[in-house]
Protein backbone atom coordinates (compact mmCIF):
# COMPACT_ATOMS: atom_id res chain seq x y z
CA UNK A 1 0.00 0.00 0.00
CA UNK A 2 1.11 3.56 -0.62
CA UNK A 3 -0.35 7.02 -0.78
CA UNK A 4 -1.14 7.97 -4.37
CA UNK A 5 0.32 11.41 -3.95
CA UNK A 6 3.72 9.83 -3.28
CA UNK A 7 3.54 8.00 -6.60
CA UNK A 8 2.58 11.16 -8.43
CA UNK A 9 5.35 13.15 -6.74
CA UNK A 10 7.85 10.65 -8.08
CA UNK A 11 6.16 10.72 -11.48
CA UNK A 12 6.22 14.51 -11.62
CA UNK A 13 9.88 14.57 -10.64
CA UNK A 14 10.61 12.32 -13.58
CA UNK A 15 8.44 14.36 -15.93
CA UNK A 16 9.41 17.84 -14.92
CA UNK A 17 13.06 17.71 -13.90
CA UNK A 18 14.66 20.87 -15.27
CA UNK A 19 18.29 19.71 -15.34
CA UNK A 20 19.90 17.32 -17.78
CA UNK A 21 21.79 14.21 -16.63
CA UNK A 22 24.93 15.61 -18.24
CA UNK A 23 24.70 18.73 -16.10
CA UNK A 24 23.81 17.29 -12.71
CA UNK A 25 24.70 13.58 -12.61
CA UNK A 26 27.92 12.21 -11.07
CA UNK A 27 30.68 10.99 -13.41
CA UNK A 28 29.82 7.30 -13.05
CA UNK A 29 26.21 7.97 -14.00
CA UNK A 30 27.21 10.10 -16.99
CA UNK A 31 29.42 7.24 -18.20
CA UNK A 32 26.39 4.95 -17.97
CA UNK A 33 24.24 7.28 -20.10
CA UNK A 34 24.73 5.28 -23.34
CA UNK A 35 23.67 2.08 -21.56
CA UNK A 36 20.68 3.74 -19.88
CA UNK A 37 19.67 5.43 -23.13
CA UNK A 38 19.91 2.20 -25.11
CA UNK A 39 17.80 0.33 -22.55
CA UNK A 40 15.23 3.14 -22.56
CA UNK A 41 15.06 3.00 -26.37
CA UNK A 42 14.58 -0.77 -26.37
CA UNK A 43 11.89 -0.54 -23.65
CA UNK A 44 10.05 2.22 -25.52
CA UNK A 45 10.08 0.34 -28.84
CA UNK A 46 9.08 -3.01 -27.32
CA UNK A 47 6.12 -1.48 -25.49
CA UNK A 48 4.90 1.08 -28.05
CA UNK A 49 5.29 -0.69 -31.41
CA UNK A 50 2.67 -3.40 -30.58
CA UNK A 51 0.29 -0.78 -29.15
CA UNK A 52 1.04 2.87 -30.09
CA UNK A 53 -1.43 4.26 -27.51
CA UNK A 54 1.02 3.17 -24.80
CA UNK A 55 3.18 6.13 -25.77
CA UNK A 56 0.86 8.20 -23.58
CA UNK A 57 1.52 6.09 -20.49
CA UNK A 58 3.54 7.78 -17.70
CA UNK A 59 6.40 5.23 -17.90
CA UNK A 60 6.74 5.75 -21.65
CA UNK A 61 6.68 9.53 -21.24
CA UNK A 62 9.50 9.10 -18.74
CA UNK A 63 11.47 6.75 -21.03
CA UNK A 64 11.05 8.75 -24.25
CA UNK A 65 13.37 11.68 -23.36
CA UNK A 66 16.17 9.23 -22.44
CA UNK A 67 15.58 7.15 -25.57
CA UNK A 68 15.47 10.14 -27.91
CA UNK A 69 18.49 11.70 -26.19
CA UNK A 70 20.40 8.47 -26.78
CA UNK A 71 19.50 8.48 -30.47
CA UNK A 72 20.58 12.13 -30.83
CA UNK A 73 23.77 11.43 -28.85
CA UNK A 74 24.57 8.43 -31.04
CA UNK A 75 23.96 10.38 -34.26
CA UNK A 76 26.16 13.21 -32.96
CA UNK A 77 29.02 10.87 -32.08
CA UNK A 78 28.79 9.10 -35.44
CA UNK A 79 28.62 12.43 -37.30
CA UNK A 80 31.52 13.98 -35.40
CA UNK A 81 33.64 10.87 -35.89
CA UNK A 82 32.92 10.82 -39.63
CA UNK A 83 33.85 14.50 -40.05
CA UNK A 84 37.07 14.08 -38.05
CA UNK A 85 38.07 10.99 -40.05
CA UNK A 86 37.38 12.87 -43.27
CA UNK A 87 39.34 15.87 -42.01
CA UNK A 88 42.40 13.77 -41.19
CA UNK A 89 42.42 12.41 -44.74
CA UNK A 90 42.18 15.92 -46.17
CA UNK A 91 44.98 17.15 -43.91
CA UNK A 92 47.34 14.50 -45.29
CA UNK A 93 46.65 15.90 -48.77
CA UNK A 94 47.28 19.45 -47.45
CA UNK A 95 43.75 20.63 -48.21
CA UNK A 96 43.66 23.01 -45.26
CA UNK A 97 40.37 24.80 -45.99
CA UNK A 98 38.47 21.55 -46.34
CA UNK A 99 40.16 20.18 -43.22
CA UNK A 100 39.12 23.25 -41.21
CA UNK A 101 35.52 22.85 -42.43
CA UNK A 102 35.45 19.20 -41.24
CA UNK A 103 36.80 20.18 -37.81
CA UNK A 104 34.15 22.90 -37.44
CA UNK A 105 31.46 20.44 -38.57
CA UNK A 106 32.65 17.84 -36.04
CA UNK A 107 32.62 20.40 -33.19
CA UNK A 108 29.18 21.59 -34.31
CA UNK A 109 27.85 18.01 -34.19
CA UNK A 110 29.13 17.61 -30.63
CA UNK A 111 27.76 21.01 -29.53
CA UNK A 112 24.37 20.34 -31.12
CA UNK A 113 24.25 16.90 -29.49
CA UNK A 114 24.92 18.33 -26.02
CA UNK A 115 22.36 21.10 -26.52
CA UNK A 116 19.57 18.85 -27.80
CA UNK A 117 20.09 16.07 -25.28
CA UNK A 118 20.00 18.61 -22.46
CA UNK A 119 16.66 19.92 -23.71
CA UNK A 120 15.30 16.44 -24.32
CA UNK A 121 16.14 15.14 -20.85
CA UNK A 122 14.76 18.28 -19.23
CA UNK A 123 11.22 17.35 -20.28
CA UNK A 124 10.67 20.86 -21.64
CA UNK A 125 7.63 19.86 -23.67
CA UNK A 126 5.71 18.41 -20.73
CA UNK A 127 2.98 20.46 -19.04
CA UNK A 128 3.55 21.95 -15.63
CA UNK A 129 2.30 19.86 -12.69
CA UNK A 130 -1.03 20.88 -11.20
CA UNK A 131 -0.93 23.35 -8.35
CA UNK A 132 -3.24 22.51 -5.43
CA UNK A 133 -6.08 24.98 -4.90
CA UNK A 134 -8.71 25.45 -2.22
CA UNK A 135 -8.66 24.44 1.43
CA UNK A 136 -7.86 20.76 2.02
CA UNK A 137 -10.03 18.73 4.38
CA UNK A 138 -9.35 15.90 6.81
CA UNK A 139 -7.19 14.86 9.75
CA UNK A 140 -4.30 15.00 7.31
CA UNK A 141 -5.73 17.68 5.00
CA UNK A 142 -6.24 16.52 1.44
CA UNK A 143 -4.93 13.01 2.06
CA UNK A 144 -6.09 10.34 -0.38
CA UNK A 145 -5.10 6.77 0.43
CA UNK A 146 -4.74 4.12 -2.24
CA UNK A 147 -4.88 0.43 -1.28
CA UNK A 148 -3.94 -2.03 -4.03
CA UNK A 149 -4.16 -5.82 -3.68
CA UNK A 150 -4.16 -7.88 -6.91
CA UNK A 151 -5.08 -10.96 -4.86
CA UNK A 152 -8.50 -9.48 -4.14
CA UNK A 153 -9.70 -10.04 -7.73
CA UNK A 154 -9.54 -13.17 -9.88
CA UNK A 155 -12.41 -12.91 -12.36
CA UNK A 156 -11.78 -14.16 -15.91
CA UNK A 157 -14.12 -12.07 -18.03
CA UNK A 158 -13.90 -14.66 -20.81
CA UNK A 159 -15.07 -17.49 -18.59
CA UNK A 160 -18.16 -18.23 -16.54
CA UNK A 161 -19.50 -16.13 -13.70
CA UNK A 162 -19.30 -12.45 -12.80
CA UNK A 163 -16.90 -10.21 -10.94
CA UNK A 164 -19.19 -9.63 -7.95
CA UNK A 165 -19.54 -13.32 -7.15
CA UNK A 166 -17.64 -14.50 -4.05
CA UNK A 167 -15.51 -17.02 -5.94
CA UNK A 168 -13.97 -14.18 -7.99
CA UNK A 169 -13.59 -11.46 -5.32
CA UNK A 170 -11.88 -12.51 -2.09
CA UNK A 171 -13.81 -11.09 0.87
CA UNK A 172 -10.89 -11.55 3.29
CA UNK A 173 -8.62 -9.45 1.08
CA UNK A 174 -11.25 -6.74 0.67
CA UNK A 175 -11.78 -6.67 4.45
CA UNK A 176 -8.05 -6.13 4.90
CA UNK A 177 -7.99 -3.41 2.24
CA UNK A 178 -10.74 -1.38 3.93
CA UNK A 179 -9.05 -1.74 7.31
CA UNK A 180 -5.74 -0.53 5.88
CA UNK A 181 -7.49 2.37 4.18
CA UNK A 182 -9.01 3.80 7.38
CA UNK A 183 -5.78 3.28 9.34
CA UNK A 184 -3.66 5.04 6.74
CA UNK A 185 -6.22 7.80 6.36
CA UNK A 186 -6.14 8.61 10.07
CA UNK A 187 -2.59 7.60 10.96
CA UNK A 188 -3.87 5.16 13.61
CA UNK A 189 -2.48 1.73 14.40
CA UNK A 190 -5.81 -0.05 14.89
CA UNK A 191 -9.11 -0.04 13.01
CA UNK A 192 -11.06 0.91 16.16
CA UNK A 193 -8.82 3.88 16.84
CA UNK A 194 -9.10 4.93 13.19
CA UNK A 195 -12.89 5.02 13.28
CA UNK A 196 -12.87 6.89 16.57
CA UNK A 197 -10.51 9.44 15.01
CA UNK A 198 -12.82 9.85 12.01
CA UNK A 199 -15.89 10.46 14.18
CA UNK A 200 -14.06 12.82 16.54
CA UNK A 201 -12.61 14.88 13.69
CA UNK A 202 -16.00 15.06 11.98
CA UNK A 203 -17.77 16.27 15.13
CA UNK A 204 -15.03 18.71 16.07
CA UNK A 205 -15.07 20.31 12.63
CA UNK A 206 -18.84 20.78 12.84
CA UNK A 207 -18.91 22.29 16.29
CA UNK A 208 -20.21 19.20 18.06
CA UNK A 209 -17.21 18.87 20.35
CA UNK A 210 -14.44 16.29 20.61
CA UNK A 211 -16.78 13.31 20.73
CA UNK A 212 -16.73 9.97 18.98
CA UNK A 213 -19.60 7.82 17.81
CA UNK A 214 -22.49 7.69 20.27
CA UNK A 215 -24.81 4.65 20.41
CA UNK A 216 -28.07 5.21 18.57
CA UNK A 217 -26.64 7.61 15.99
CA UNK A 218 -27.60 6.49 12.49
CA UNK A 219 -25.37 6.15 9.46
CA UNK A 220 -26.57 6.15 5.85
CA UNK A 221 -24.38 4.59 3.17
CA UNK A 222 -24.91 5.66 -0.45
CA UNK A 223 -23.79 3.01 -2.93
CA UNK A 224 -23.97 3.08 -6.73
CA UNK A 225 -26.44 0.61 -8.22
CA UNK A 226 -27.07 2.61 -11.38
CA UNK A 227 -27.45 -0.42 -13.66
CA UNK A 228 -30.74 -1.21 -11.84
CA UNK A 229 -32.22 2.28 -12.16
CA UNK A 230 -35.25 1.31 -14.27
CA UNK A 231 -36.03 -1.98 -12.59
CA UNK A 232 -36.26 -3.69 -15.98
CA UNK A 233 -32.95 -5.39 -15.21
CA UNK A 234 -34.59 -7.52 -12.50
CA UNK A 235 -37.26 -10.21 -12.40
CA UNK A 236 -40.33 -10.01 -10.17
CA UNK A 237 -38.42 -11.57 -7.25
CA UNK A 238 -35.72 -8.88 -7.11
CA UNK A 239 -33.13 -11.05 -8.87
CA UNK A 240 -31.00 -9.04 -11.27
CA UNK A 241 -30.95 -10.76 -14.66
CA UNK A 242 -29.42 -8.10 -16.96
CA UNK A 243 -26.19 -6.07 -16.83
CA UNK A 244 -24.71 -8.77 -14.60
CA UNK A 245 -21.25 -8.16 -16.04
CA UNK A 246 -21.22 -4.43 -15.14
CA UNK A 247 -19.68 -2.65 -12.17
CA UNK A 248 -21.96 -1.47 -9.38
CA UNK A 249 -20.64 -0.95 -5.86
CA UNK A 250 -19.61 -4.50 -4.99
CA UNK A 251 -21.20 -6.50 -2.16
CA UNK A 252 -17.67 -7.29 -0.94
CA UNK A 253 -16.73 -3.63 -0.36
CA UNK A 254 -20.06 -2.80 1.28
CA UNK A 255 -19.83 -5.85 3.54
CA UNK A 256 -16.28 -4.90 4.51
CA UNK A 257 -17.42 -1.37 5.46
CA UNK A 258 -20.37 -2.69 7.49
CA UNK A 259 -18.12 -5.15 9.32
CA UNK A 260 -15.84 -2.24 10.19
CA UNK A 261 -18.74 -0.14 11.47
CA UNK A 262 -20.22 -2.94 13.56
CA UNK A 263 -17.10 -4.65 14.92
CA UNK A 264 -14.62 -1.75 15.05
CA UNK A 265 -16.76 1.38 15.49
CA UNK A 266 -19.48 -0.15 17.68
CA UNK A 267 -22.47 0.70 15.47
CA UNK A 268 -25.56 -1.50 15.74
CA UNK A 269 -26.65 -2.99 12.38
CA UNK A 270 -30.16 -1.56 12.71
CA UNK A 271 -28.61 1.92 12.88
CA UNK A 272 -27.07 1.47 9.41
CA UNK A 273 -29.07 2.18 6.24
CA UNK A 274 -27.55 1.32 2.86
CA UNK A 275 -28.93 1.81 -0.61
CA UNK A 276 -29.55 3.93 -3.68
CA UNK A 277 -32.66 6.15 -3.79
CA UNK A 278 -32.94 6.15 -7.58
CA UNK A 279 -32.26 2.44 -8.13
CA UNK A 280 -33.19 -1.03 -6.91
CA UNK A 281 -31.26 -3.22 -4.45
CA UNK A 282 -31.08 -6.66 -6.13
CA UNK A 283 -30.88 -9.90 -4.17
CA UNK A 284 -27.41 -10.78 -5.41
CA UNK A 285 -26.05 -7.60 -3.80
CA UNK A 286 -28.25 -7.68 -0.70
CA UNK A 287 -28.20 -11.35 0.32
CA UNK A 288 -24.52 -11.54 1.42
CA UNK A 289 -25.07 -8.55 3.71
CA UNK A 290 -28.39 -9.51 5.26
CA UNK A 291 -27.16 -13.06 5.89
CA UNK A 292 -24.59 -11.68 8.31
CA UNK A 293 -26.43 -8.57 9.52
CA UNK A 294 -30.21 -9.14 9.32
CA UNK A 295 -30.91 -5.86 11.11
CA UNK A 296 -29.54 -3.67 8.31
CA UNK A 297 -31.89 -1.20 6.62
CA UNK A 298 -31.85 -1.46 2.82
CA UNK A 299 -33.45 1.40 0.89
CA UNK A 300 -34.25 1.84 -2.78
CA UNK A 301 -36.89 3.27 -5.13
CA UNK A 302 -39.32 0.35 -4.85
CA UNK A 303 -39.34 -0.45 -1.12
CA UNK A 304 -40.70 -4.01 -1.18
CA UNK A 305 -39.37 -7.46 -0.27
CA UNK A 306 -37.43 -6.34 2.77
CA UNK A 307 -36.39 -2.96 1.34
CA UNK A 308 -37.38 0.44 2.68
CA UNK A 309 -38.83 2.97 0.26
CA UNK A 310 -36.64 6.06 0.09
CA UNK A 311 -38.86 9.12 0.55
CA UNK A 312 -37.97 12.81 0.51
CA UNK A 313 -37.62 14.86 3.66
CA UNK A 314 -38.76 18.45 4.06
CA UNK A 315 -35.13 19.66 3.71
CA UNK A 316 -34.77 21.49 0.41
CA UNK A 317 -31.90 21.13 -2.05
CA UNK A 318 -31.43 24.48 -3.79
CA UNK A 319 -29.69 24.88 -7.14
CA UNK A 320 -27.47 27.94 -7.57
CA UNK A 321 -27.66 28.09 -11.36
CA UNK A 322 -27.95 31.81 -12.23
CA UNK A 323 -30.04 30.79 -15.25
CA UNK A 324 -32.38 28.53 -13.28
CA UNK A 325 -35.73 28.31 -15.13
CA UNK A 326 -38.83 29.38 -13.24
CA UNK A 327 -41.68 27.10 -12.23
CA UNK A 328 -39.63 23.95 -11.56
CA UNK A 329 -40.64 21.41 -8.94
CA UNK A 330 -38.36 21.59 -5.89
CA UNK A 331 -35.89 18.88 -4.92
CA UNK A 332 -35.61 17.54 -1.39
CA UNK A 333 -32.94 15.61 0.49
CA UNK A 334 -33.95 11.97 1.18
CA UNK A 335 -35.31 11.45 4.68
CA UNK A 336 -32.72 8.78 5.44
CA UNK A 337 -30.02 11.39 4.72
CA UNK A 338 -31.63 14.27 6.60
CA UNK A 339 -32.29 12.12 9.66
CA UNK A 340 -28.87 10.43 9.71
CA UNK A 341 -26.00 11.63 11.85
CA UNK A 342 -23.41 10.61 9.24
CA UNK A 343 -23.14 9.61 5.58
CA UNK A 344 -20.64 7.34 3.87
CA UNK A 345 -20.24 7.66 0.09
CA UNK A 346 -19.15 4.51 -1.82
CA UNK A 347 -19.16 5.00 -5.63
CA UNK A 348 -17.37 2.96 -8.30
CA UNK A 349 -14.19 3.95 -10.14
CA UNK A 350 -15.61 4.44 -13.63
CA UNK A 351 -15.93 6.71 -16.62
CA UNK A 352 -19.07 8.29 -18.02
CA UNK A 353 -20.40 10.25 -20.95
CA UNK A 354 -19.75 13.29 -18.76
CA UNK A 355 -16.19 12.10 -18.20
CA UNK A 356 -16.28 10.51 -14.77
CA UNK A 357 -18.81 9.41 -12.18
CA UNK A 358 -17.19 9.24 -8.75
CA UNK A 359 -18.14 10.51 -5.29
CA UNK A 360 -19.87 13.75 -6.28
CA UNK A 361 -21.92 12.30 -9.12
CA UNK A 362 -22.86 9.26 -7.05
CA UNK A 363 -25.45 11.59 -5.47
CA UNK A 364 -27.26 12.02 -8.78
CA UNK A 365 -28.94 8.84 -7.55
CA UNK A 366 -29.90 10.41 -4.21
CA UNK A 367 -33.01 12.27 -5.32
CA UNK A 368 -36.51 10.89 -5.75
CA UNK A 369 -36.51 11.46 -9.49
CA UNK A 370 -34.23 10.85 -12.45
CA UNK A 371 -31.66 13.60 -13.17
CA UNK A 372 -33.39 14.47 -16.48
CA UNK A 373 -37.05 14.15 -15.43
CA UNK A 374 -39.23 16.90 -16.84
CA UNK A 375 -40.54 19.56 -14.49
CA UNK A 376 -37.39 19.42 -12.33
CA UNK A 377 -34.03 21.07 -12.74
CA UNK A 378 -32.17 19.02 -15.38
CA UNK A 379 -29.02 17.95 -13.55
CA UNK A 380 -27.38 16.76 -16.76
CA UNK A 381 -27.45 20.30 -18.14
CA UNK A 382 -24.63 21.28 -15.79
CA UNK A 383 -22.39 18.28 -16.52
CA UNK A 384 -19.28 18.51 -18.65
CA UNK A 385 -19.66 17.02 -22.10
CA UNK A 386 -23.47 16.92 -22.25
CA UNK A 387 -26.47 19.20 -22.38
CA UNK A 388 -25.94 22.93 -22.82
CA UNK A 389 -23.50 24.21 -25.43
CA UNK A 390 -21.22 25.85 -22.86
CA UNK A 391 -20.70 22.78 -20.70
CA UNK A 392 -17.49 21.91 -22.50
CA UNK A 393 -16.04 25.27 -21.51
CA UNK A 394 -14.42 25.87 -18.10
CA UNK A 395 -15.81 28.17 -15.43
CA UNK A 396 -19.46 27.16 -15.66
CA UNK A 397 -22.06 26.53 -12.99
CA UNK A 398 -21.91 22.90 -11.84
CA UNK A 399 -24.75 21.33 -9.84
CA UNK A 400 -22.25 18.86 -8.40
CA UNK A 401 -20.85 21.71 -6.29
CA UNK A 402 -24.27 22.37 -4.72
CA UNK A 403 -24.50 18.67 -3.88
CA UNK A 404 -20.98 18.49 -2.45
CA UNK A 405 -21.66 21.53 -0.29
CA UNK A 406 -25.17 20.85 1.00
CA UNK A 407 -25.05 20.35 4.81
CA UNK A 408 -27.07 17.11 4.55
CA UNK A 409 -25.10 15.71 1.60
CA UNK A 410 -21.38 16.42 1.35
CA UNK A 411 -21.56 18.34 4.61
CA UNK A 412 -22.66 15.20 6.46
CA UNK A 413 -20.20 12.78 4.87
CA UNK A 414 -17.85 11.04 7.27
CA UNK A 415 -15.91 9.04 4.68
CA UNK A 416 -15.49 8.83 0.91
CA UNK A 417 -14.49 5.36 -0.31
CA UNK A 418 -14.18 4.53 -4.02
CA UNK A 419 -14.67 0.89 -5.02
CA UNK A 420 -11.97 0.31 -7.63
CA UNK A 421 -11.82 -3.48 -7.50
CA UNK A 422 -12.74 -3.84 -11.17
CA UNK A 423 -13.37 -0.29 -12.35
CA UNK A 424 -15.77 0.44 -15.16
CA UNK A 425 -15.92 1.87 -18.67
CA UNK A 426 -18.68 4.37 -19.45
CA UNK A 427 -21.84 4.64 -17.33
CA UNK A 428 -22.78 0.92 -17.16
CA UNK A 429 -19.29 0.28 -15.82
CA UNK A 430 -18.07 -2.53 -18.08
CA UNK A 431 -14.96 -3.86 -16.31
CA UNK A 432 -11.72 -3.42 -18.24
CA UNK A 433 -8.27 -4.58 -17.20
CA UNK A 434 -6.02 -1.58 -16.60
CA UNK A 435 -2.73 -1.17 -18.48
CA UNK A 436 -1.07 1.63 -16.52
CA UNK A 437 2.27 0.89 -14.86
CA UNK A 438 0.40 1.09 -11.56
CA UNK A 439 -1.37 -2.13 -12.46
CA UNK A 440 0.31 -3.98 -15.35
CA UNK A 441 3.69 -5.11 -14.06
CA UNK A 442 2.86 -8.63 -15.27
CA UNK A 443 0.40 -7.68 -17.99
CA UNK A 444 -2.92 -5.80 -17.85
CA UNK A 445 -4.84 -6.53 -14.67
CA UNK A 446 -7.89 -5.37 -12.74
CA UNK A 447 -7.26 -2.17 -10.76
CA UNK A 448 -7.92 -4.14 -7.54
CA UNK A 449 -7.98 -0.89 -5.61
CA UNK A 450 -9.76 1.13 -2.97
CA UNK A 451 -9.40 4.89 -2.57
CA UNK A 452 -10.30 6.60 0.70
CA UNK A 453 -10.40 10.22 1.82
CA UNK A 454 -12.17 12.79 3.97
CA UNK A 455 -11.79 15.35 1.18
CA UNK A 456 -14.33 15.05 -1.68
CA UNK A 457 -12.36 17.26 -4.08
CA UNK A 458 -9.09 15.45 -3.45
CA UNK A 459 -10.46 11.92 -3.88
CA UNK A 460 -12.38 12.74 -7.08
CA UNK A 461 -9.25 14.46 -8.41
CA UNK A 462 -7.16 11.34 -7.85
CA UNK A 463 -9.88 9.09 -9.27
CA UNK A 464 -10.05 11.29 -12.36
CA UNK A 465 -6.25 11.18 -12.77
CA UNK A 466 -6.27 7.38 -12.74
CA UNK A 467 -9.11 7.13 -15.25
CA UNK A 468 -7.66 9.89 -17.44
CA UNK A 469 -4.38 8.01 -17.81
CA UNK A 470 -6.17 4.71 -18.42
CA UNK A 471 -8.69 5.76 -21.05
CA UNK A 472 -7.53 8.45 -23.49
CA UNK A 473 -9.66 9.47 -26.45
CA UNK A 474 -10.57 6.39 -28.44
CA UNK A 475 -12.03 6.18 -31.92
CA UNK A 476 -13.10 9.81 -31.87
CA UNK A 477 -15.41 9.16 -28.90
CA UNK A 478 -15.08 10.79 -25.51
CA UNK A 479 -14.68 8.79 -22.33
CA UNK A 480 -13.13 10.50 -19.29
CA UNK A 481 -11.22 13.06 -21.35
CA UNK A 482 -14.18 15.27 -22.14
CA UNK A 483 -13.80 19.05 -22.21
CA UNK A 484 -14.01 20.64 -18.74
CA UNK A 485 -14.29 17.27 -16.99
CA UNK A 486 -12.47 18.73 -13.97
CA UNK A 487 -14.38 22.01 -13.90
CA UNK A 488 -16.63 20.94 -11.01
CA UNK A 489 -13.54 20.18 -8.92
CA UNK A 490 -12.13 23.65 -9.55
CA UNK A 491 -15.49 25.27 -8.85
CA UNK A 492 -15.81 23.27 -5.60
CA UNK A 493 -12.28 24.00 -4.42
CA UNK A 494 -12.89 27.72 -4.98
CA UNK A 495 -16.62 27.68 -4.18
CA UNK A 496 -16.37 30.87 -2.09
CA UNK A 497 -15.04 32.71 -5.18
CA UNK A 498 -15.41 30.34 -8.16
CA UNK A 499 -14.10 31.09 -11.64
CA UNK A 500 -17.68 31.00 -12.97
CA UNK A 501 -18.76 33.78 -10.60
CA UNK A 502 -21.64 31.60 -9.35
CA UNK A 503 -22.98 32.36 -5.88
CA UNK A 504 -23.13 28.79 -4.59
CA UNK A 505 -25.72 28.63 -1.82
CA UNK A 506 -27.25 25.12 -1.74
CA UNK A 507 -28.88 25.79 1.64
CA UNK A 508 -30.37 29.11 0.49
CA UNK A 509 -29.32 30.91 3.66
CA UNK A 510 -27.51 33.80 1.99
CA UNK A 511 -24.06 32.49 2.93
CA UNK A 512 -21.71 31.58 0.07
CA UNK A 513 -20.41 28.03 0.10
CA UNK A 514 -16.89 27.69 1.47
CA UNK A 515 -14.07 25.84 -0.29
Amino acid sequence: MMHLYRYYVRLQKRRHSQASPAATSPLWLRLLFPVIGLLALIWFLVRVIPKPSRAAYPCQRAAFPLASSFVIWLMGIVGATAFLKRGMGLLERRRLAATLFCIVAAVSCLWLTISLTSNQTAGATEPDPNNPIGIAQGIFPGRVVWVHDPNATSWDENGDGYSWQPEYTAQSHVDAMVGKAVRQLTGCETDSAAWDALFRHFNSERGNGDVGYRPGETITIKVNLTTTNSGSQMDSNYNKDEFLDKSDTSPQVTLAVIRQLVFKAGVEPNDIAIGDTLCHYPNQWRDPLVAEFPGLVFFDRKGTDGRTLSIPSTVRQYWSDPNLPEGLAPDFIPALYADAAYLINIPVLKGHGAGITLCAKNHYGSYNRRPVDGGYYNLHDSLAGSGADLNGQPSQYRALVDIMGHPHMGGKTLLYLIDGLYGGYYWPGTPHRFEQPLFDDNGPDWPSSILASQDPVAIDSVGMDILWEEWPLEGGGYVVQVPAVDDYLIEAALAHDPPSGTFYDPNNNGTPLAS
